[in-house]
């Protein structure tokens, strides 16, 4: 049996500088904004188990799509805090 989704169009208001810089992070990712915000509501409703980011993590590793080009953080970088 094949699940069908209606999609339901929504209007938000949010800062114009914070939808660009959204825009360029999904540029980066490979996907659009509006993907972004589907995800982002998806884990609200529905969060993903650590083994669906393992596959995940396995998938963009395989692509090549780590986004990271190579660089990687160093020890005081990952225990920075903001």
């Amino acid at each position: 049996m094949r699940a069908y989704y209606v999609f339901m169009n929504i209007t938000l208001s949010v800062d114009d500088r914070l939808v660009e810089e959204a825009r360029k992070l999904a540029h980066a990712r490979g996907t659009s904004l509006n993907q972004l915000v589907r995800d982002y509501l998806e884990g609200l409703v529905r969060p993903r188990s650590v083994e669906s980011y393992g596959t995940e993590l396995r998938r963009l590793t395989a692509e090549g799509r780590g986004g990271s080009k190579g660089w990687r953080f160093n020890r005081d970088e990952l225990h920075e805090r903001r």
